[in-house]
C-alpha cells in the first residue's frame, strides 16, 4: 500500500512537471518556418531537401539522402531560461568515422540584441527519441525580451517529427522563412557535413552564419556527381550564388569526363539566369603525399576543372568564379580519415569561401565595428527588427521607389512606408518627402553597421533610385570613435553606390543632441569632406535645430535627441529636396 501511494505522488510529480512546460511543433506554426530549404512550398511541411517531383530527376540514392536534412534550420524568438528539444529519426545515430552529434543531433545558436551569435551547449540522450535540454539560455537583461535562437538540423539523418519545449510562461514565436535570395551549394559528402562533429561545424552552416544569408544545402554524400537533374532544379531557385563542389566524387571518371560535367553543368545553369557560378577544386586527400595515385587523382580532376573553367571563360560565359585547392590550404590535421575533413578542415574550407564569396558578392568583411555589417534587435520593445527588414523588401518589391532615406530612429519614427505605429514628425513627410517619393527604410536604435547589414541583404537590390539619402552615426556616438564612425559611413555610401549606380546618394550630417552638439559639429566636417572625396552631396540640415549658441533648440525637440513636429518641418524640405 505504502508504495502504491509513492508511485501515485511520484506520477502526479512527473505530471506536475510536465504541466509547466509547453511544445511547440514547427509544423503546426501556421506559416513555413522551416529555414534553408528549396521549394520551401512544396517541402515546408517536412524536414526534406528536395521537392517530390525531384525523385524523377534523380538518382535512388540521391532521393534517399535527400531525406536527411543537413542544412536545414528552425528560427524562432524566446526568453526562456532553459529550451528543450525533442525529435525521432529515421536512420542509424552515428558513423565509424562520424559522431552521433553530428550525424544525428541537433545544434542551437542564439543571437543577441547586438547581432552577436553565441552557441549554447546542450545536454543530450540519444534514445528512441532524442532530446537535448540547453540551459542558461538567461534572458536578456537590458533588452528585454529574450533572444533570436537557430537550431540547426541533423547532417546525416532524417526528421521524422521535432518539437521545441519552453517553461509554460515564456514566450515563443517562430520565425518565418528568410526571404533573401539563398546560396546553393551541389556538393560530395563533405557539403553534406562529414565528419562534422556537429551541425553547426559543417563548412557550409558556418558559411551561413558567418554571412547570415539562407543556403540550401544540396551536398549528397558519394553522390556529388554534377548531375543535370540536381542542376536543373537548382536553375529554378533564384540564388544569390551556386557553389559546385563537386570534384571529390569525380576521381573515378577521366579527364575528359570531368571537364565535360563542370561545362555543361555550368551550361545548364547559365540557361536561363546570369547568377554567380563559383566552381571549387577538389580539397585533396589527407595521404596525398604518401600516395602517387592519390596525388594523381586529385591533379587529374582539379586540372580537367581548371580546363572547363577556361574553356568556359574563352566563350564569354561571364561572372563565373574559381577556387583553388592551394587557396583553400587543408593540412595535415584537416581530416578525419583520407578526405573528410574535421571541425578544423571545415573552418579551413569555411574561411576559403566566404573570402571569395565577399569579393564576388561585394560585401567585405570590414576592418573596425562599423564596418562589420550585423543585425540588431535593440529597439524589441517598439518593434521587431527583422519583421521591419523583411517589411522594406516586400515594400520595395512592390513600388519600386524612386527615392529611399535609410536610417534610424529619427526616419522609422518621422513618418510614411512601410509605417509604424509610433509617427513623430507625419505632417512634414506628408508635405515633403511623400511629395518626393520617398519610402522610409529607418530603423530605430540602428547603427551604422546595421544599415551596412541591410544595405548587404538585399534592401537596395530589385529597383533603380534616382536617390538615396543616408541619415548615419548618431546612435554610434556612445560606441565608437569619430574616424569609426566616418569610416562606417563612407563603407556605407560605398555598398550603396554599387547597388545603386546611378542614384544620386545624399549624406546628412548627424543631427545635433544635448549634450553633443560639439562632437557632431567636428564629425560632420569630416564627413563632409569625405562625401566630396567620394563624389556624393552633403547636406547639414541640422544646422537649423540649433541656437546662436550652438545649443540644440530644446522647443524643436522631443527629448533632446527625436526632432518633433516643428523640427522636422525644419529639416524636412532641406532633405527633401522640396
Amino acid at each position: 500500500m505504502k508504495k502504491s501511494i509513492i508511485t501515485f505522488l511520484a506520477l502526479l510529480l512527473s505530471l506536475s512537471v510536465t504541466a509547466q512546460w509547453k511544445w511547440h511543433d514547427p509544423m503546426e506554426a501556421g506559416f513555413p518556418v522551416v529555414q534553408n530549404q528549396a521549394f520551401p512550398e512544396e517541402t515546408g511541411k517536412s524536414y526534406v531537401r528536395l521537392p517530390e517531383r525531384a525523385k524523377q530527376k534523380v538518382t535512388k540514392d540521391v532521393w534517399a539522402l535527400s531525406r536527411n536534412s543537413s542544412g536545414l534550420a528552425l528560427y524562432f524568438r524566446t526568453d526562456a531560461k532553459e529550451i528543450r528539444v525533442r525529435y525521432t529519426i529515421g536512420g542509424g545515430r552515428s558513423m565509424i568515422h562520424m559522431p552521433a552529434t553530428g550525424v544525428s543531433g541537433v545544434d542551437l545558436y542564439r543571437i543577441d540584441a547586438e547581432g552577436d551569435w553565441q552557441r549554447c551547449w546542450g545536454r543530450y540522450s540519444f534514445g528512441d527519441t532524442i532530446t537535448y535540454t540547453f540551459k542558461s539560455t538567461v534572458a536578456n537583461k537590458r533588452y528585454g525580451r529574450g533572444y533570436e535562437f537557430r537550431l540547426y538540423l541533423p547532417l546525416y539523418n532524417s526528421v521524422k517529427w521535432l518539437e521545441i519545449g519552453t517553461p509554460q510562461d515564456a514566450a515563443f514565436e517562430f520565425m518565418p522563412v528568410e526571404p533573401e535570395k539563398p546560396i546553393v551549394v551541389y556538393g560530395t559528402s563533405i557539403a553534406q557535413g562529414a565528419c562534422a562533429s556537429r551541425p553547426g561545424m559543417a563548412w557550409t552552416t558556418i558559411l551561413q552564419r558567418r554571412l547570415d544569408y539562407p543556403l540550401i544545402n544540396l551536398g549528397f554524400s558519394g553522390n556529388g556527381l554534377l548531375a543535370p537533374g540536381i542542376t536543373e532544379l537548382m536553375g529554378e531557385t533564384d540564388a544569390r550564388i551556386y557553389i559546385l563542389d563537386c570534384m571529390p566524387n569525380l576521381t573515378g571518371r577521366s579527364a575528359e569526363e570531368v571537364e565535360n560535367l563542370a561545362y555543361n553543368a555550368v551550361r545548364k545553369l547559365r540557361e536561363s539566369k546570369d547568377t554567380p557560378i563559383l566552381l571549387v577544386e577538389h580539397i585533396g586527400y589527407s595521404n596525398m603525399k604518401t600516395d602517387t595515385a592519390a596525388f594523381n587523382d586529385v591533379e587529374r580532376t582539379n586540372a580537367a576543372l581548371r580546363r572547363a573553367f577556361n574553356r568556359l571563360q574563352a566563350e564569354g560565359k561571364g561572372n563565373l568564379h574559381y577556387l583553388s585547392a592551394d587557396e583553400i590550404g587543408m593540412t595535415t590535421d584537416c581530416w578525419v580519415d583520407y578526405i573528410h575533413p574535421s571541425d578544423l578542415g571545415m573552418k579551413r574550407q569555411a574561411d576559403a569561401v566566404e573570402k571569395k564569396l565577399r569579393d564576388i558578392l561585394h560585401i567585405p568583411a570590414g576592418t573596425c565595428p562599423t564596418t562589420t555589417a550585423v543585425t540588431q534587435r535593440r529597439d524589441v520593445n517598439s518593434y521587431e527588427w527583422r519583421k521591419r527588414h523583411q517589411d522594406i523588401l516586400r515594400h520595395t518589391d512592390s513600388i519600386a521607389p524612386r527615392k529611399v532615406i535609410i536610417g534610424n530612429s529619427i526616419s522609422h519614427y518621422w513618418g510614411g512606408e512601410p509605417s509604424h505605429r509610433k509617427k513623430s514628425g507625419s505632417q512634414s513627410w506628408a508635405k515633403y518627402m511623400e511629395p518626393a517619393g520617398f519610402v522610409n527604410m529607418g530603423c530605430g536604435w540602428d547603427r551604422i553597421e546595421n544599415m551596412l547589414w541591410r544595405v548587404y541583404h538585399d534592401e537596395l537590390d530589385g529597383f533603380k533610385a534616382e536617390e538615396v539619402v543616408v541619415l548615419a552615426g548618431t546612435n554610434n556616438l556612445d560606441f565608437n570613435t569619430d574616424e569609426e564612425i566616418v569610416l562606417g559611413i563612407a563603407a556605407l555610401t560605398d555598398a550603396i553606390a554599387y547597388r545603386q549606380p546611378e542614384a544620386v546618394i545624399k549624406i546628412i550630417g548627424i543631427l545635433p543632441r544635448r549634450g553633443k552638439e560639439i562632437r557632431i559639429r567636428g564629425i560632420n566636417r569630416q564627413l563632409s569632406e569625405m562625401a566630396r572625396e567620394k563624389k556624393v552631396l552633403f547636406s547639414d540640415p541640422g544646422r537649423k535645430l540649433l541656437l546662436p549658441d550652438g545649443k540644440i533648440d530644446e522647443h524643436l525637440f522631443g527629448d533632446g535627441l527625436h526632432p518633433n513636429q516643428n523640427g522636422y518641418s525644419l529639416i524636412a524640405p532641406e532633405i527633401s529636396g522640396l
